[in-house]
């Protein structure tokens, strides 16, 4: 290199064949990302190379992780007015409006994740080589924070890689791999690491017909076709997301159907649109959400967690999908039961999981050899952690305790999937009580993200803290709570379903009530979910909780138990289940005109009362865990942010008058508690 130029965020290197080299290796990040300043940077570099015209532009990152991870979107929480917004976005997209003009020929090189407004950068190049890689790291995610690609990536995707694989890459914020971009002509070239100065040298000299979308693609394009085309786009969409609650992938889908990824139009309209989407409370909250995934991780320090061998007990649901699940993520696990007859459907459903999950025949072996049946707990012994995941029953853990202190090593940590008893009483005869913790799972385990780390006033640290990490080693989100009846999900969700009980008692239909709560912006219904879980499950929790804070235990559920309506687990529930799923009856007038006005507010407004008692009483350690606890635990609409984020935006005084309203009407259950004066 014969010329260099060095910026705090920018190295622009000038070789003897006047090649510009720029390497982007964001100060003090251990990411790319494209801040204000890091734009700011990259404006002026491009504006010297105008002046100063190499023979082409080779764009690459200093960091080994990737290319560039996308947008700086802390900038976009500091924004509250629309021009404000649109003037930012358009500052972006004119800089790679820049970057595209160049008049030499110009490259980039991805070399791991390349995401949002990385890629978008790489589309305002001529050419993109990557080098090889099976993780997928392309892609356009920015829907899955209530927006849309907003540096030109509207537009350049559709023009490089057409309607199809653009708009699936877009709407479903889904990264690829490196192949699939190569086939979908995102990327122009594979290289190996080895290799890729020497290819993209090659290209720059060659000057090869840049990527277009295939002539296919741009009939799609055509105006006449696209309002057809948008059907089938929506008809998708809706399928998975409410336009009320979700606008982000509607407004993508508008932008391509008025300007048809248009240079001329269709830039200024992204901006106006992604402006609006900024400023919107759907993105606020989602990109409060995305910021909190990472304050749930950081509660304890990373350190070694000594665990390699896990020995389950109990192959029910739970524990079954438990065990299977950590086999998944690299762990050796023992599961043991009362028979193999007991075991064998645990075992048929881990060997879906594994089959799903992993597509290399060596890796499939080697996870099926690391989770084996085990009848006479011969794994406890050898077992770092034990986890307990039996029936719910006082008496029968305790008992269990027993005999497995007497086989465990010291050094073991013992853990319950309780999901409802209180840690205090389970482990009252245990020799080390201060070890023992819960980790609490949810049903199902492989798509649930959270688990719920349980401890006493005085368990012990480093228990926690292996149990913390072992969670994140998992690849779940672990959320600390302290020991309480139901802790904090099932406290929470037990007056929702309970209300949904006393509607259903009142005369709505089952289907309407799941209505009701779907449009609101849970994943299902409390009726639903109620036959999800199991009506025996949902009736075992609700004896905990309404001893534990003095509720009536619907009698709904206990005579379904009796008759064996157990929900999908029998096949007959409040619906009735098939392979294919529930047959849920449509409303009859009479029950359809029994819908109160207020029927959202009765089912809501208790989850936000038990959020603000488990607050109060220090469950959890702030409004910020527990709302993202209740989002992952329970699905609570991610877009309203959480049931604490909602009752703010809300505004204190209408939630208090709500409460007053339905106290009048219904009784104590709706008696709003008196922490609602301490909401900040």
């Amino acid at each position: 290199m014969t010329n260099k130029m060095k910026f705090d965020h920018w190295t622009l290197n000038l070789d003897n064949s006047n090649l510009a080299w720029l390497c982007f290796d964001k100060h003090e990040s251990s990411a790319n990302v494209l801040s204000s300043p890091v734009l700011k940077e990259f404006a002026a570099i491009i504006e010297h190379l105008e002046l100063n015209l190499p023979s082409g532009l080779i764009i690459y990152s200093g960091k080994q992780n990737g290319f560039i991870m996308g947008a700086d979107i802390k900038e976009f929480t500091k924004i509250n007015e629309e021009k404000k917004a649109y003037a930012l976005i358009r500052q972006g997209q004119k800089v790679l409006d820049a970057l595209e003009d160049l008049a030499c020929p110009t490259l980039s090189v991805i070399n791991g994740y390349t995401l949002g407004g990385g890629l978008e950068l790489a589309m305002a190049c001529n050419y993109r080589i990557a080098i090889k890689s099976d993780r997928p790291i392309i892609g356009l995610p920015e829907v899955q924070l209530g927006l849309h690609p907003g540096f030109g990536g509207t537009v350049r995707a559709v023009k490089i890689a057409g309607v199809r694989a653009a708009m699936k890459l877009m709407l479903t914020g889904k990264p690829i791999r490196v192949n699939v971009a190569h086939k979908n002509g995102l990327i122009d070239r594979l290289c190996t690491d080895e290799e890729w100065q020497n290819q993209a040298r090659s290209m720059i000299k060659a000057k090869p017909k840049q990527a277009t979308a295939p002539v296919v693609e741009k009939i799609l394009n055509l105006f006449f076709l696209r309002g057809f085309i948008v059907k089938t786009l929506i008809k998708q969409v809706s399928s998975k997301a409410n336009k009320n609650h979700y606008p982000a992938p509607y407004a993508m889908i508008d932008l391509w159907k008025q300007h048809g990824a248009s240079s001329v139009t269709g830039y200024r309209a992204e901006a106006r649109s992604m402006a609006k989407l900024i400023c919107g409370s759907t993105s606020r909250n989602l990109i409060r959400v995305f910021f909190l995934q990472n304050k749930l991780k950081s509660q304890f320090t990373a350190s070694e967690i000594n665990i390699n061998n896990i020995h389950v007990i109990g192959a029910g649901i739970m524990g079954g999908d438990i065990a299977s699940w950590c086999a998944l993520k690299g762990f050796n696990v023992t599961l043991q039961d009362r028979s193999s007859e007991d075991i064998a459907p645990a075992l048929k459903r881990a060997e879906k999981l594994f089959t799903k999950k992993i597509r290399n025949k060596s890796d499939l072996d080697k996870t099926r050899m690391r989770l084996s049946e085990d009848l006479d707990g011969s794994g406890i012994p050898k077992a770092d952690l034990i986890i307990e995941a039996i029936y719910e029953n006082l008496e029968a853990k305790k008992e269990l305790y027993k005999k497995l202190e007497l086989n465990m090593k010291p050094t073991a940590i013992l853990a319950t999937n309780t999901s409802s008893i209180l840690l205090e009483d389970l482990r009252a005869d245990l020799m080390q009580p201060k070890k023992f913790i819960g980790l609490h799972f949810f049903n199902p385990v492989s798509q649930l993200p959270l688990v719920e780390i349980i401890s006493c006033s005085d368990t012990d640290t480093d228990a926690l803290q292996r149990g913390f990490n072992f969670v994140k080693k998992i690849s779940k989100s672990p959320l600390l709570c302290k020991s309480s009846e139901g802790f904090i999900v099932n406290r929470i969700l037990s007056p929702y379903m309970a209300e949904a009980m006393h509607l259903s008692e009142d005369g709505m239909a089952s289907i309407d009530i799941d209505k009701i709560a779907v449009n609101f912006g849970m994943p299902m219904g409390p009726v639903e979910l109620a036959d999800t879980v199991g009506i025996d499950v949902a009736l075992n929790v609700s004896k905990v909780l309404g001893k534990a804070f003095n509720r009536p235990i619907p009698k709904r559920l206990i005579d379904m138990v009796k008759n064996n309506e157990l929900g999908k687990k029998s096949g007959a529930g409040f619906y009735t289940w098939t392979v294919d799923g529930a047959t849920k009856p449509k409303a009859t007038p009479s029950e359809t005109a029994k819908i109160p006005h207020n029927a959202e507010d009765r089912l809501i407004l208790p989850m936000l009362n038990e959020a603000i008692a488990c607050l109060e009483e220090g469950i959890v350690n702030d409004s910020d865990m527990l709302d993202i606890g209740v989002i992952f635990g329970t699905g609570f609409a991610p877009f309203r942010g959480g049931p604490i984020q909602y009752a703010k935006e809300r505004g204190l005084e209408e939630i208090l008058s709500a409460f007053k309203e339905l106290e009048a009407e219904h009784g104590s259950r709706f008696k709003a508690h008196p922490g609602w004066q301490n909401l900040n």
